[in-house]
C-alpha cells in the first residue's frame, strides 16, 4: 500500500467511520501488507523524574496543582536508569523510553546527567526513547549525538478540544516540537489519548493531523485514558475496546508503515481484547508493571500472552545498519 501524506479530512472520517469488522479487515491486510503480523516490539517505560510537574493536563497524576497519590521523585541516578534497562532488556525489551515530568527541557546539570543516561542505555543495544517535554532543536541534536534513538510528544488529543484538557501549553507549541526533533534527525513517536471526553470528529482530526506531517511518525502510540483519583478526569467512562479498535485501525490504514503502538490502557484490557488490537494492526506495546505512574500488564502475563498468540518480539533498530538481536521475551 502508498503511504500517503495528503489525506483529507473526509476521507479521515470515512474510514474512521467504516463499519468495525470492515475496518478491521481492512487495516489487517494492510498491516500483513508492509509488516510480520506475528511480530510485536516490546519496549519499556521508565519515569526518570517523577511528579512537579507544573502543567495542567488533565488526566494527568503527575501535575503539581492535583492531590494524587504519586510521590514527587527527583532525577534518577545514571546507575539507577542504567541497572533498570539492563533488567528491561533481560526481560525482552528492545526499546528503553524514560520519561521526565517537566514541562521543557533546561540546559542543566539534570540534563546533563539525562544525557549520561542515553549514552548508557544505548551502549547496551537498546533503542533509547526519551520524553522530557518541549525542546530545541539543539537540544534534540545533543540528544541524537548521545545516543537517543527516537523522542516521543504526543499530540494528546485534536487542536480543537486540546484547550479543554491543557491550558499551559499550546497545540502549536506541541507541533514545533515534534518539528524540532524531526529536523535533529531523531525518529518521532507522536500519538494521542482517547476517552478525555472529545467526540469522533476530535479523533478523527488528531488523526488527520498525525497523517497529513510531510512524515509520518514512526510510532504512534494510541492510549485509552487511565482514570486517576484527583485528577479532573477522575470520573470518566472507561473507553470502550471498540473504540481503540477504530483508532488502531484508521491508524494502521493512515500511516501504514509506522509502528502503532497499544499504550496505556492494558491494563484493563483481557488478552482477547489486546489480540483483536494486534489484528487491527497493533505492532507495539509497553511491558513492564508500570507506565511512568499508571498500571500495566506485568512481564509474566505478556510473556504468557505472547506465547498463546505466537507472537515475536521484534528487534531493536529493525531496519538500521545496526540492526541487533531481540531479547529472550519468549
Amino acid at each position: 500500500m502508498e503511504s500517503r501524506n495528503n489525506w483529507t479530512k473526509s476521507e479521515v472520517e470515512a474510514i474512521y467511520n467504516m463499519p468495525i469488522l470492515d475496518l478491521i479487515y481492512k487495516a489487517a491486510s494492510v498491516h500483513r501488507e508492509l509488516h510480520d503480523a506475528n511480530e510485536v516490539q516490546v519496549c519499556t517505560l521508565l519515569s526518570i523524574k517523577t511528579g512537579g510537574c507544573p502543567e495542567d493536563c488533565a488526566y494527568c497524576p503527575q501535575a503539581a496543582r492535583y492531590n494524587t497519590d504519586v510521590d514527587h521523585q527527583s532525577l534518577l541516578s545514571v546507575d539507577e536508569v542504567f541497572t533498570k534497562a539492563s533488567i528491561a532488556k533481560g526481560n525482552g525489551a528492545t526499546r528503553f523510553c524514560m520519561g521526565a515530568a517537566w514541562r521543557n527541557v533546561k540546559d542543566n546539570k539534570q540534563f546533563d546527567r539525562v544525557i549520561e543516561m542515553v549514552h548508557g542505555v544505548n551502549s547496551i543495544g537498546m533503542e533509547v526513547c526519551c520524553t522530557l517535554g518541549m525542546l530545541t532543536e539543539e537540544q534534540a541534536q545533543r540528544l541524537k549525538e548521545a545516543g537517543l534513538y527516537a523522542y516521543n510528544h504526543n499530540l494528546d488529543t485534536s487542536a480543537e478540544h486540546y484547550n479543554e484538557i491543557i491550558t499551559t501549553r499550546t497545540y502549536d507549541d506541541r507541533l514545533n516540537t515534534l518539528e524540532n526533533v524531526r529536523n535533529s534527525g531523531l525518529s518521532v513517536c507522536s500519538g494521542g489519548i482517547i476517552g478525555l471526553g472529545e467526540t469522533d470528529e476530535d479523533r478523527i482530526s488528531m488523526l488527520h493531523t498525525l497523517a497529513t506531517m510531510p512524515r509520518h511518525p514512526e510510532s504512534v502510540p494510541v492510549n485509552a485514558l487511565v482514570r486517576v483519583k484527583g485528577t479532573p478526569l477522575e470520573n470518566q467512562e472507561r473507553v470502550a475496546i471498540w473504540e481503540m479498535l477504530r483508532m488502531i485501525a484508521t491508524a494502521r490504514i493512515l500511516m501504514p508503515t509506522s509502528q502503532v503502538r497499544l499504550s496505556a490502557g492494558r491494563e484493563e484490557m483481557s488478552v482477547t481484547e489486546q489480540a483483536f488490537c494486534f489484528l487491527a494492526g497493533a505492532s507495539s506495546i509497553f511491558a513492564g508493571e508500570k507506565l511512568l505512574t499508571t498500571p500495566n500488564p506485568d512481564i509474566d502475563q505478556d510473556r504468557m500472552m505472547f506465547q498463546l498468540l505466537g507472537l515475536k518480539p521484534r528487534a531493536a533498530f529493525k531496519g538500521q545498519e545496526q540492526e541487533m538481536e531481540a531479547g529472550k521475551f519468549v
